[in-house]
């Protein structure tokens, strides 16, 4: 169980501005999420019954896809023969 200390702490390695009327809410939650990890802990692992081990809903199907030049036509900007994206810091 954490302290409201801890997810203080936790909050700023994180980058999360947590103010402190929010901070009983998050110290709770996180605390919720960590329980639930726990019982996910408990769970024993069931091993894959022969022959079960591959897709069973559809087989893989090869299919064309589009062309380079196709798939930037509507592009607002390329470089390179690439999307240009902005750039993100």
């Amino acid at each position: 169980m954490i302290t409201e200390r801890d997810a203080e702490h936790i909050g700023q390695l994180a980058d999360i501005a947590v103010h402190r009327e929010e901070l009983t809410e998050f110290t709770s939650r996180f605390n919720e999420i960590l329980e639930y990890f726990d019982l996910l802990d408990q769970v024993e692992m069931v091993e894959c019954v022969e022959g079960r081990e591959s897709n069973i809903l559809r087989e893989d199907e090869v299919i064309s896809s589009l062309s380079q030049e196709e798939a930037l036509a509507n592009a607002r900007e390329l470089e390179d023969g690439f999307f240009r994206a902005p750039r993100v810091m």
